[in-house]
Parts: C-alpha cells; sequence; structure tokens
C-alpha cells in the first residue's frame, strides 16, 4: 500500500496478530481479555516455523508477506506477536505501512531490572532474537542505566516442542531444566519469557524454579503490556470497537496444518474459532 493510496481504517474492521506458530496465541489472550468487542484474526505461520533459527532478511520477508495478507483481510491495526519478528522485521512492516497501528513485543528486560533484587536477570529466548541489533541496543541502554545484568540463553528447540501442543513432556521438561537451572545458578532472581510461546510453560519453568532457587523467582511475562499498548494506538486513532455492534468474530489461518492451530487453540485458550490453512 503506498503512500499514493492511503489506507482506510475503520473501527469494525478486526485486529490481525501474527507469529511463527502458537505462541502468539499467549499474546491473543490478553488482547481479548481487555478488548472482548474487537474481531480478532490470527496467523500462524507454522508452516516456516520457528523463525529464532532463520536468517534475519527471511524474517522479515516472511513478516511483510503476511502483514500484505492481513492487509488484504480489511485489518485496522496489526500485532506483531512474536520476538524474533519483532526484534526483525517490525520497523520494515511500519515502513511499508506507515498508517497502520502496529505494535511488536518487547523482551520485557525493562520490567525485569525493575523487578529484581539480585541484579541478575536471566531472559529466555530464541538464538534469533538474542543476536538482533535491536534487543543488544536495548540491553546495553538498560545496563548502563541500572547496573543490571543480563544473562542470555537462548533456548534451542524449544518453541518447536510448544509447537507440538503438548506441554508436559519428558523433552519440554529437559529442556526447561538444561535452560532455566544454570540461570538461577548464576543469581538470577528474575526470568523474562523473551518469546511469545514460553509463558504456555511458565508451569514447567516455576517447577524448574523452585528446584534451584530458596528465594522466590520472578517470571516477566510482557504480554499484557502489549494488549495495553494496542488498546491506547486504537483509541488515540479513535478505531475502538464498542459494545453496542454485533459479538465479535475470531478466525485463524495458518501455512500448516489447520487441524493443528485449531488444537492449539482447543487446549491453550479453549476456544474454537472457524481455521483455515493457506499458502502466503
Amino acid at each position: 500500500m503506498s503512500l499514493s493510496n492511503p489506507l482506510v481504517l475503520s473501527a469494525d474492521a478486526p485486529i490481525g496478530i501474527f507469529d511463527s506458530g502458537v505462541g502468539g496465541l499467549s499474546i491473543l489472550h490478553h488482547v481479548r481479555a481487555l478488548l472482548p468487542h474487537e474481531h480478532l484474526i490470527y496467523f500462524a505461520d507454522s508452516g516456516h516455523a520457528p523463525y529464532g533459527d532463520k536468517s534475519e532478511q527471511y524474517v522479515v520477508d516472511r513478516s511483510l508477506a503476511i502483514a500484505d495478507f492481513l492487509l488484504a483481510q480489511g485489518v485496522k491495526a496489526l500485532v506483531v506477536a512474536c520476538n524474533t519478528a519483532t526484534v526483525a522485521a517490525i520497523k520494515a512492516v511500519r515502513a511499508r505501512y506507515p498508517e497502520l497501528p502496529v505494535v511488536g513485543v518487547e523482551p520485557g528486560l525493562k520490567p525485569g531490572a525493575a523487578a529484581t533484587r539480585s541484579g541478575k536477570i536471566g531472559v529466555l529466548a530464541t538464538a534469533r532474537t538474542l543476536k538482533g541489533e535491536k534487543f543488544l541496543l536495548l540491553r546495553d541502554q538498560i545496563a548502563g542505566a541500572t547496573q543490571a545484568q543480563f544473562l542470555l540463553q537462548p533456548c534451542v528447540g524449544l518453541v518447536d516442542e510448544i509447537e507440538k501442543g503438548d506441554l508436559q513432556t519428558p523433552a519440554i521438561a529437559a529442556m526447561l531444566e538444561r535452560y532455566v537451572a544454570p540461570l538461577l545458578e548464576q543469581g538470577a532472581d528474575t526470568l523474562v519469557l523473551g518469546c511469545t510461546h514460553y509463558p504456555f510453560v511458565r508451569e514447567g519453568i516455576e517447577q524448574v524454579a523452585r528446584a534451584h532457587s530458596a528465594a522466590p523467582v520472578t517470571l516477566i511475562d510482557t504480554g499484557e503490556a502489549v494488549a495495553r499498548q494496542l488498546a491506547r494506538l486504537l483509541e488515540g486513532g479513535s478505531l475502538l470497537r464498542h459494545s453496542g455492534a454485533a459479538p465479535a468474530r475470531l478466525e485463524g489461518f495458518t501455512t500448516a496444518d489447520a487441524s493443528a492451530l485449531s488444537q492449539a487453540f482447543a487446549s491453550l485458550l479453549q476456544l474454537t474459532p472457524p481455521v483455515r490453512q493457506i499458502v502466503v
């Protein structure tokens, strides 16, 4: 969409939310709770997941293709519900659609620094997120201002396991032990969930924390903050949908098997929206 053909945004239009897979459903959960009257479209790029081991240009290209698709569905706002895509591609998305409200997922470093008592914060994220220029700049800025120490832990393979849908597997338990325990042993008392998939294994992370730390461990999940920022942008643009209108709709699209996304909606959020598999 060029500047010579500007977007026409409507309050009754849907909000688009996308992720490399099902992790962004954790963001959708917060958006539905805060904005229950909004129509929502969820896009899971599971056919191209995970993003964490892909090149930055690959993630940019996928994000722009998905944004184009969601704009063709008439969305009035876009939530990049993926830490890796936010770090790699949100600047490109905003440049292509400067009039569109676009919200990304921040990695939670600032609230992590505010919450820590020991001064050490563990950051669980994909390798791509942790190598991103935007992420590293933010880390350096906050560390310089607060003297906090960020312990970065790439969680290789964890997204793939969560995508399978069973969150209680021995494989996930072993990964959480391998990735979380060393952070606690180094003195971290705060853990940033730097991928939208990770809130779905929060219980497992808490179990590891109890086993390896005598003191309470704070977990930082920024999903609620994302929903609040979305609400602020919609209100500022007079784009909030109000309760007097027809019931809110929810639908899903995926680049993988539709039944897998349907199962994720049911098991993770107890929802049964229509889901379609597409090629983008």
